[in-house]
């Protein structure tokens, strides 16, 4: 906690007034809830990096490397990289590039009180809460059209590989009778689903932006019908999600997740061939991770492909921006 707070504190000095004005929101602001995914500007809060001197879009960058893992910050960093090379593909390099997006603090960094910060943009938001030693980090977005650089300085940058192959290599596992329990829609674009359970921004997922509190039925199958080796790849799946979390915090995340094993579910989307693009969710009380090939944006492809991917982390019951365990008057509305 002494580093990222020191972090901060780099920031700050690096910050006019004008821009620690713009940057700084009390613990309980409501601009918590306002990230979104889309590459436009649909809620202009704190610094946005591309607008400042890379001296203080350095120092914000130093806040995240302080607080993640080193293999979470590596992924952040290759999903900005991601997002500038989609930027030179559809020469839209104003609005979509590594540095694109917003950063705010909230309340005072220190290491005895809480505070939070936020970072979002086009396929990437971060939202941190921190408590002394307590570190909750959630809800989180990432995602990828394309997810390979194939060209350039960074070309071999992949991302969410590994959340694709487990997740596939999960459903192919299970015997006949549990996958066909588990697929709650053959189909991708969901044919004949409720309304509301499908639209055109969030496509399959249902705990994206602006969806905090959704109450999200279980669908599919108990993790405890599964193996033992089939519960491992559950597991190893939830920390590829939760990558970001340094070890110490993500060994109590972990324990905590198990303790509602009993009532964890997984749900496929889509078929499950080698070569089939595919949606798959983990849910619990207390975790809800979503994993979607998605249609294309900014590429031609109509229907879902394998290079276009979002993926979603929350914490149900309140436990999104630390909610649950805030003081009182430090809750958000």
């Amino acid at each position: 906690m002494p580093e990222i707070v020191g972090a901060a504190e780099r920031v700050h000095m690096n910050c006019t007034q004008d821009q620690l004005n713009a940057l700084r929101y009390p613990i309980n602001a409501r601009q918590w809830r306002s990230w979104s995914n889309p590459e436009i500007y649909i809620s202009k809060y704190g610094l946005r990096l591309d607008e400042i001197d890379e001296e203080l879009s350095d120092a914000i960058l130093g806040v995240v490397k302080a607080t993640v893992s080193p293999a979470g910050y590596a992924k952040i960093i290759d999903t900005m990289r991601i997002n500038h090379f989609l930027g030179e593909l559809t020469d839209g390099v104003v609005v979509l590039n590594q540095r694109s997006y917003n950063f705010i603090i909230f309340g005072e960094p220190s290491t005895t009180s809480a505070w939070g910060w936020s970072l979002y943009g086009h396929h990437l938001c971060l939202n941190v809460y921190l408590d002394q030693q307590m570190m909750i980090l959630s809800p989180v977005f990432i995602g990828a059209e394309p997810n390979e650089i194939d060209a350039g300085p960074w070309s071999g940058t992949t991302i969410m590989r590994k959340e694709e192959k487990l997740g596939l290599s999960l459903m192919q596992s299970l015997p006949t009778e549990l996958q066909i329990k588990a697929q709650v829609y053959k189909d991708m674009r969901m044919e004949g689903c409720p309304p509301g359970r499908w639209n055109e921004a969030d496509q399959r997922h249902l705990c994206g932006a602006y969806q905090d509190n959704r109450i999200v039925p279980y669908e599919g199958i108990k993790v405890n019908d599964m193996t033992d080796p089939q519960i491992d790849v559950v597991f190893a799946i939830l920390r590829e999600m939760l990558i970001y979390l340094p070890e110490s915090v993500w060994e109590k995340r972990k324990e905590q997740i198990k303790k509602h094993l009993g009532n964890t579910w997984f749900c496929w989307i889509g078929a499950y061939g080698n070569d089939d693009p595919f949606y798959y969710r983990i849910q619990s009380p207390v975790i809800v991770v979503e994993f979607d090939h998605h249609s294309g944006v900014f590429l031609n492809n109509t229907k879902p492909e394998k290079y276009h991917i979002h993926t979603i982390q929350r914490s149900p019951n309140a436990g999104d921006y630390g909610n649950a365990v805030r003081k009182p008057e430090d809750k958000l509305e």
